[in-house]
Order: C-alpha cells, then sequence, then structure tokens
C-alpha cells in the first residue's frame, strides 16, 4: 500500500484547537500559520493545556484574512491573521525567550475572561528566529512558538496499534487529536515514523530528527477539555518508554525544502 497523506492541521494558537486543511504551504517554521500565536501570562510566560485543559474548547478558523477565536457560551473575537504591530513584548516558551507582537485587547479580554486568568495573545512576525534544538534538528532550523520543532508526523497505523493495545487493557479507543500532529500520514506501517530520515512530502521536502516524548497533554479530550489520564501515557509507558525521549509517539521533524502539501499526496522515504 502507498503510503499518504492522510490529514493536515494547522493550529493557530498554541494549546487551541486546531483547524483541519486540506492543503498547507510547508514553511521553515511549520505549516503556514501553525502556531505562529500563543497565550501568554502577565510574565510572559506562555500558558498550555498542561495548567489549562480549558483551552482545548476555544476554536480557532481561518478567515480570509482574520484568525477568529470562539468559546463555548462566548462571542467570537477576530484579529488580523498576520498582525502587522511592533515586537514589544518578551515572551518565553520552554527555554526559548524571545520577541512577539501584542495582538489585540478585545483578544486578551476574550482569553482572560473565558480561563479565568489574566492573559494575552501574541504573533510571532517574521523578525523574531526561534531555533529547535540544533543537537537533534541541525543548525538554524527554524521553528514558531510549537514546543520545539516545526513539524510532528504520526502514522494511522500508530495510533490503530496503540488503541489496539490500549483494547487490551480494557481502555476505549483515542481519536488522534490527543496527539496533535501537523501531518498524518496511512499507507506505512506502524511507528515506521520512528525511523524516517528524508521525506518527500507533496512538493515539500522534511527530515525526521527525534522522537516526540509525550507528555499529561495527551490525557485531556481535546473536545471536552477534560483529563480523562492515565491514558494513553500508561499504555505507551509499558512499550514506547526511552530513557532519552521518554514515552513517545510520533516523529518531530524540520524542513529541508519548502512547498504545498495536499491530503492525499505521496510520502516518499528517502
Amino acid at each position: 500500500m502507498a503510503t499518504t497523506v492522510a490529514a493536515l492541521h494547522v493550529y493557530p494558537v498554541k494549546g487551541l484547537k486546531g483547524v483541519d486543511v486540506s492543503e498547507a504551504r510547508a514553511t521553515a517554521r511549520g505549516l503556514e500559520f501553525d502556531r505562529r500565536f500563543m497565550v501568554v501570562d502577565r510574565e510572559g510566560n506562555f500558558v498550555s493545556q498542561r495548567e489549562y485543559p480549558k483551552m482545548a474548547t476555544i476554536w480557532t478558523d481561518i478567515a480570509g484574512e482574520e484568525l477568529l477565536l470562539s468559546a463555548p457560551d462566548a462571542d467570537e473575537v477576530s484579529v488580523p491573521l498576520i498582525p502587522t504591530g511592533p515586537a514589544t513584548r518578551r515572551v518565553r516558551v520552554w527555554k526559548s525567550v524571545v520577541d512577539a507582537s501584542p495582538v489585540s485587547e478585545q483578544a486578551d479580554r476574550f482569553l482572560s475572561t473565558y480561563l479565568g486568568m489574566a492573559c494575552r495573545l501574541v504573533y510571532m512576525p517574521d523578525t523574531t528566529r526561534r531555533l529547535s534544538n540544533p543537537q537533534y534538528a541541525g543548525p538554524e532550523k527554524l521553528v514558531s512558538f510549537a514546543d520545539g520543532y516545526a513539524y510532528l508526523v504520526i502514522g494511522t497505523a500508530s495510533l490503530m496499534d496503540l488503541n489496539r493495545r490500549m483494547g487490551e487493557r480494557g481502555q476505549p479507543p483515542l481519536p488522534m487529536n490527543r496527539f496533535r500532529p501537523s501531518i498524518v500520514v496511512s499507507g506505512s506501517e506502524a511507528y515506521a515514523e520512528d525511523s524516517w530520515g528524508e521525506i518527500r512530502v507533496g512538493k515539500a521536502r522534511l527530515a525526521g530528527v527525534k522522537p516526540c516524548g509525550r507528555c499529561q497533554v495527551t490525557t485531556t479530550d481535546q473536545s471536552t477539555g477534560e483529563v480523562q489520564g492515565p491514558e494513553p501515557l500508561a499504555t505507551l509507558s509499558t512499550y514506547r518508554d526511552s530513557a532519552e525521549f521518554g514515552v513517545m509517539f510520533g516523529m518531530n521533524c524540520v524542513m529541508l525544502e519548502a512547498g504545498s502539501i495536499r491530503v492525499g499526496d505521496p510520502v516518499t522515504i528517502a
């Protein structure tokens, strides 16, 4: 069976719901518009589902040149998809401290009210350069506000195998959105992505650089924002635990060559 792109997901705001797209441009920082926005607290530290699982219930959508935010029992807010304000805010995401642009006081109020904490929405302009860990990614590999790498690739067969193992332990199956991948592929064997080096995806070329170590966000239902642990981490830890990477699921990738990717495109492993 040929390996093809099964789904593409863009997460415009780190930690919020993603957008399913049929086509996207692969850029150095990730799929176009992916995690260029981020929610930060008063001190400029990133806010995530780890502490605020309710973030999973905030919808995002791209409408022309606008990014739309909405949530249950809350009014919709729109902001420019590519804000033009100066990068006057220093923000932190993990060990990275970078310059970001404040976006909208209206969006700040929307997020602060819904999440029950004082927070702001910020944007990463092209002038800001955040780099992935060169130990794995190599030198000068850009990344947006994603945890560490521009792309996360997961095979549907990997999820099927995990769900089979969970079923044997009396646990219900989980959807792919628990793992928030950017590119989902079908037609490969379970965990084949672990060993992928150079990958041709549509007209883009990526490189697999590091297995993705998974955290407690995978225990949050992405539809309701409810933490339902300890799965899938409990099952994954029985056969996918690594001293170097922790509990692994999916492959972190960086871009080698920009290009468009469409659902149904072939995936070729070099």
